[in-house]
C-alpha cells in the first residue's frame, strides 16, 4: 500500500506515529511453522521469536527515502487514527503465560493456564445465552471475566475493563462462575 500510494504521489498513510508490528520473511514463516508442526504431540501452542518489532511510521518514512524523495517535504506522511479495536502493538503472549524453550532458539512452546473443562462448558453457554437475547454488553463482560488477560483497545468495550477492573479490586480469581451475581 506504501509502495502504490508513493507512486502516486499522494500523501503516505499510517493510522498512528507509534504503531508498530512485527515482520517475517514467507520463506522464515513457512520454515518455523513446518519445524513447529515435526515437534508438536499434540495440543501445543508455538510462539515464533519474531525479532524486534518495527515502527510503521518509520518504515513508511524509510520506504519514501528509498524511492528517492524526502519525507514531509515530497509526500506528506498521515496519521489517520486507529481503527475500533487495533492495537499500537502486538501481545504475542498473555501476561500470565510464560514460555518454555525448545532445541531451536526461535520456536518456544506456550505454558498455557489450565481451565476445568466443566467451566469452559458453563462460561460458553452463559455467553451464547446472553448473545442468543441481544444482551451484547453482558456477553462481552462474561468473555472479559473469563479471559482477564484480553483488553480493549480503543473500541466501545473499553468501559467494560474499567467496570471490572472496580468489581475485581484486590481478587486475583481467574475463573468466572456464570451463576454467581455479577461482580462476584
Amino acid at each position: 500500500m506504501f509502495r502504490k500510494q508513493i507512486e502516486n504521489g499522494g500523501s503516505v498513510t499510517v493510522t498512528h506515529r507509534d504503531i508498530i508490528r512485527y515482520f517475517m520473511t514467507i520463506p522464515e514463516a513457512c520454515s518455523l511453522v513446518l519445524e513447529a508442526g515435526c515437534m508438536g504431540h499434540g495440543g501445543e501452542i508455538y510462539i515464533f521469536d519474531m525479532g524486534q518489532p518495527v515502527r510503521i511510521y518509520d518504515l513508511a518514512t524509510r520506504m519514501i527515502s528509498l524511492a528517492g524523495l524526502r519525507p514531509h517535504i515530497d509526500i506528506k506522511i498521515e496519521e489517520i487514527g486507529l481503527r475500533p479495536g487495533e492495537k499500537l502493538y502486538e501481545e504475542l503472549l498473555n501476561d500470565k503465560e510464560n514460555t518454555i524453550k525448545t532445541d531451536n532458539e526461535k520456536i518456544m512452546i506456550a505454558q498455557v493456564r489450565k481451565y476445568d473443562y466443566l467451566d469452559v462448558c458453563n462460561n460458553i453457554d452463559n455467553i451464547i445465552e446472553l448473545a442468543q437475547s441481544g444482551n451484547i454488553h453482558d456477553m462481552v463482560k462474561s468473555m472479559k471475566q473469563f479471559v482477564p488477560e484480553y483488553k480493549s483497545k480503543h473500541s466501545e468495550y473499553e468501559d467494560i475493563d474499567h467496570e471490572l477492573e472496580e468489581g475485581n479490586k484486590g481478587n486475583d480469581s481467574y475463573y468466572f462462575n456464570p451463576t454467581a451475581p455479577v461482580g462476584e
